[in-house]
């Protein structure tokens, strides 16, 4: 076995090879990562001999009312694969990414095969070197929307963006901060966009539209019930370790136009009625978008919405995703850009300055990795 190199919590094996424990680090990393309704719809398994994750997507996740193309479970593996991405960097290895391998095999979403980062020895020293590189060019964002060389920028940001549905603050988002967010969109291959003026109100209108009917649809409702978790945490049964607890619900909006999910209704009463609280009167969305709307689309626009989520977090902005009118085609269709008509817009985020949402659980890296 080759010499082990310490770089803060991952041991990197200097012939490439992995030990287990740093595999699972990784994979936990991965698994920081956004799904809708916390579904955590991954599976990954770890090659020894090739050097290669493979990430697969669990099908028994799949929510069959509001993601029955399964694009959302396809994103939510995009944004996986992106904190993978993140984590092998600060690792100090090199990632190389095939989006879907094998078109005989459906559930094989990609392969990450593993390489030595020429030029340095990677990890936190070079993550030190690429900010330090930052500061001396002025640029308070650093290098983290450009290449994957500095992706090791966003690792401290992976486990701390967590969904925030509370309030935020109307503080305009900086002209520069929504380039740089734009850019690491587009290093993924996707677009992105700031709805504002009466395109901003049609946004709204349909993401109302959407949870109005998503609150009178029943398969909508029993999908959003499923993966709703109303026990206490450490209470009888333990803690469920997906979905979404009571404690990230948030407050009911009373004001503002900020349409969110409605959880009482969705669980039959069980939940506890939530406080009420005063959201934006304009909200800052954004729109992300594909030019085509394939299988391989959706994975992509999944790496570049995590990448966006965590360039926002690094720049001191809270996130939450508004998909209720993605889930309806016909309400997804007028979400395009409303000039040039292009566009397939994948996913809606709302960003802005205010409290982070807390931690929701994930599922253990021996429930979600293997070995061949």
């Amino acid at each position: 076995m080759g010499t082990v190199h310490k770089h803060g919590r991952h041991d990197v094996i200097g012939d490439h090879a992995l030990d287990d424990p740093t595999v699972a680090r990784l994979v936990d990393d991965a698994s920081a990562a956004p799904s809708m309704h916390n579904t955590q719809p991954w599976r990954f398994r770890y090659l020894r001999a090739e050097r290669t994750f493979q990430l697969r997507a669990d099908l028994t996740r799949v929510m069959p009312h509001q993601d029955p193309e399964m694009r959302a479970l396809h994103l939510a593996c995009g944004a996986a694969l992106l904190n993978l991405r993140v984590a092998v960097a600060e690792a100090g290895l090199t990632a190389s990414t095939t989006l879907l391998p094998d078109p005989e095999d459906r559930e094989l979403l990609a392969s990450v095969r593993l390489g030595r980062r020429t030029g340095g020895s990677g990890g936190p020293q070079s993550s030190a070197r690429a900010a330090g590189r930052a500061a001396a060019g002025g640029d308070p964002l650093g290098s983290a929307a450009g290449t994957d060389d500095d992706l090791a920028l966003l690792h401290p940001f992976v486990h701390i963006r967590n969904s925030s549905r509370f309030p935020f603050e109307e503080t305009p988002i900086p002209d520069t901060v929504q380039a740089a967010l734009a850019d690491a969109s587009r290093c993924e291959g996707a677009d992105l966009a700031f709805p504002a003026g009466w395109h901003l109100d049609l946004v709204l209108d349909l993401i109302r539209t959407g949870e109005e009917r998503n609150r009178a649809d029943e398969g909508a409702r029993a999908d959003r019930a499923a993966w709703t978790r109303t026990e206490t945490p450490g209470g009888e049964g333990g803690a469920a370790s997906d979905g979404v607890p009571r404690y990230a619900f948030g407050p009911r909006e009373r004001g503002g136009r900020v349409p969110g999910p409605d959880y009482e209704s969705d669980t039959g009463g069980a939940a506890p009625v939530r406080d009420t609280a005063t959201f934006e009167r304009d909200p800052h969305l954004v729109l992300l978008s594909t030019p085509r709307d394939h299988t391989d689309d959706w994975l992509r626009a999944g790496q570049a919405m995590e990448r966006v989520l965590l360039l926002a977090a690094r720049s001191g902005l809270a996130s939450s995703f508004l998909t209720q009118a993605i889930e309806w085609p016909d309400l997804r269709w007028p979400l395009r850009d409303p000039v040039s008509g292009r566009g397939n817009v994948q996913v809606v985020l709302r960003i802005g300055y205010g409290p982070h949402g807390p931690s929701t659980p994930r599922r253990a890296a021996r429930d979600v990795l293997d070995f061949g």
